[in-house]
């Protein structure tokens, strides 16, 4: 049962009578607890509802409608229900490494298969049990997106603390005798799970292949606040080598066999090796580019779209125009050749590219999305930033537009007295938002 906060107006369910503060509590006879019952469930052309109104009285009402149309129903949350928190203590956990003194939300460490389904996050498969593992099963709901990390039972406990993160692993069995598609990550952690237990990993989930589609390793991103938390240490330019190696020979494999490889590397271990990226064609269709595979090429190549189309972006630009770019320095290479050439083709643009020390969270963390206001604000104060200062759209968070310490956009503006505006990581637009020109 889930309680009703809004009617649409011009709705199905307005049209039926429905009013806020009525309760839901079925659909054609299906009981409904949540957003994938109600999702699930409202699929049939003819539905008929079963409510209670603010006080308490039972009724129903039959709505006929398209098959996929909404019948403009608005509830609590947009699960339908609170969010799962995670029964985990996993040893590379970033919410344990955040500093004291921030906003209550950012401390909550959610483990919701619901959430994976709607905004792609990934599950442990702790927080389920059979009757969850068959609702999935029969509303047919994929891509699962699994946090995996390792095999090994006895090792994935060890790593999550949590008595049951080995004997979850069987449900991996499950989705793939239902043929549900999967997406799968591992976080390394040095000295834990890499080396021989990577590569016992990768072979055990390459029989999961093609329901098993792709599965990211990324290395464990570890802050400076980590007194009393388990030791773990950054992979240095060899180790991080031996990792793409562990990757690649069994991706290798897999490409030969299925053509695809299936395992990806993280882009931070190539940074940190020192090689040089894979061509485009290596990453297929970045099915793991979310995770932070994949994404520096698809920007170049991006970026080279905006170059072969020069001549008309850079007609869209006249006069002089100076613009700052801030960034973490995983991307700050690129960003800065990328800023090169534009300023050969423009000879009014001046482009300065900074790279922004991650002081908040500790200089081993370099990527853009974890760059905080307060830093930028710092590190730029007093510098002549030009007409406007790009700063990385995935360092906000998309509800409130603050990033993580809390900031705003409008505060870092207000407090540089510039023009900030947010950029995504496409090259093309990156291409148009340092030219100042709109697509």
């Amino acid at each position: 049962m889930v309680k009703i906060v809004n009617v649409e107006n011009r709705s199905y369910a307005k049209k039926a009578g429905i009013k806020p503060g009525d309760t839901l509590i079925s659909i054609n006879g299906n009981e409904i607890s949540d957003v994938l019952d109600y999702r699930f469930y409202l699929t049939e052309r003819t539905v008929k509802l079963g409510l209670s109104d603010s006080d308490g009285r039972e009724y129903s009402v039959k709505i006929k409608k398209g098959e996929y149309d909404d019948i403009g129903l608005e509830f609590e949350t947009p699960l339908m229900d609170k969010k799962q928190s995670c029964r985990n203590g996993c040893i590379f956990c970033f919410i344990d490494q955040n500093p004291e003194g921030m906003r209550e939300p950012i401390y909550f460490k959610d483990d919701d298969s619901r959430l994976s389904f709607i905004h792609g996050n990934y599950i442990t498969l702790t927080n389920m049990y059979d009757k969850d593992i068959d609702r999935i099963i029969k509303m047919r709901i994929s891509p699962i997106n699994i946090s995996i990390h390792t095999t090994n039972p006895e090792l994935r406990v060890k790593m999550m603390k949590n008595k049951r993160s080995g004997e979850v692993l069987s449900y991996l069995d499950r989705f793939k005798e239902a043929g549900l598609s999967m997406c799968g990550q591992i976080v390394l952690c040095k000295g834990v799970n890499d080396g021989d237990e990577l590569l016992r990993s990768l072979r055990d989930l390459s029989a999961y292949y093609p329901e098993m589609g792709s599965v990211s390793v990324v290395p464990a991103g570890l802050t400076k606040h980590r007194d009393g938390l388990y030791p773990l240490t950054d992979f240095t330019p060899e180790e991080a080598a031996a990792v793409i190696d562990a990757v690649d020979s069994v991706a290798s494999e897999q490409l030969a066999k299925h053509g695809s490889r299936q395992f990806f590397a993280a882009d931070e271990f190539y940074l940190k090796s020192g090689r040089p990226l894979p061509p485009a064609e290596y990453y297929e269709d970045y099915p793991q580019i979310e995770n932070g595979v994949g994404m520096l090429r698809s920007f170049a190549e991006e970026f080279g779209m905006a170059v072969e189309d020069a001549e008309n972006m850079t007609s869209a630009f006249s006069g002089e125009r100076t613009v700052t770019v801030a960034t973490g320095f995983a991307a700050y290479d690129m960003l800065s050749r990328s800023a090169d050439r534009l300023m050969s083709f423009c000879p009014g643009l001046k482009v300065n590219v900074v790279g922004i020390v991650n002081k908040f969270f500790g200089e081993s963390i370099t990527v853009s999305g974890l760059l905080t206001g307060k830093d930028i604000f710092e590190q730029l104060e007093g510098r002549d930033l030009g007409d406007e200062l790009l700063v990385p759209d995935n360092a906000l968070r998309a509800e409130d537009r603050d990033f993580l310490c809390g900031m705003t956009l409008t505060e870092l503006s207000d407090r540089l007295g510039i023009k900030v505006t947010p950029v995504s990581a496409d090259g093309y637009e990156f291409a148009e938002a340092v030219l100042g020109i709109c697509s």
